[in-house]
């Protein structure tokens, strides 16, 4: 014959309030420790997956420049099949000239576009109106 199951709203003891208090604040207390402990291992994972991809990107960009280098020496001794040697030099070296110039440029362009942060400064300006006039609503001093 089975035996019905025990029924989950009878209490288990016959703890005082207090008591029980004293354990709902212990089981809250580990519980946290516990998330807090599961974060740092997330954390912990992301920062070396992050670190393993700062090195990849890393790696990447200084062979992308010896690339670089290598491939200008090329064309430069390719050049210097029809030209003498250091006119193929000089050419790549003013390619590279003109592509820093237009960099230069559409840097300068994009520099003189930012300005100071005109809403902030004028959510600051009705901060401090409020704030000498807080009967008042901002902007109306």
């Amino acid at each position: 014959m089975a035996t019905a199951p025990k029924d989950r709203a009878a209490p288990a003891d016959d703890r005082s309030l207090g008591e029980l208090v004293a354990s709902a604040t212990s089981d809250l207390s580990s519980l946290m420790r516990q998330e807090v402990d599961l974060a740092k291992l997330e954390i912990k994972r992301d920062v070396i997956a992050a670190g393993k991809g700062a090195g990849a990107f890393g790696a990447a960009g200084i062979m992308g420049v010896l690339a670089v280098i290598f491939l200008s020496i090329a064309a430069a001794f390719g050049l210097a099949e029809a030209l003498a040697t250091w006119a193929g030099f000089l050419i790549v070296g003013g390619a590279y000239l003109l592509v820093a110039l237009v960099a230069a440029l559409l840097g300068t362009k994009s520099i003189s576009q930012v300005g100071p942060p005109e809403h902030t400064l004028e959510t600051v300006k009705d901060d401090i109106s409020w704030a000498k006039h807080p009967t008042q609503k901002p902007g109306t001093v």
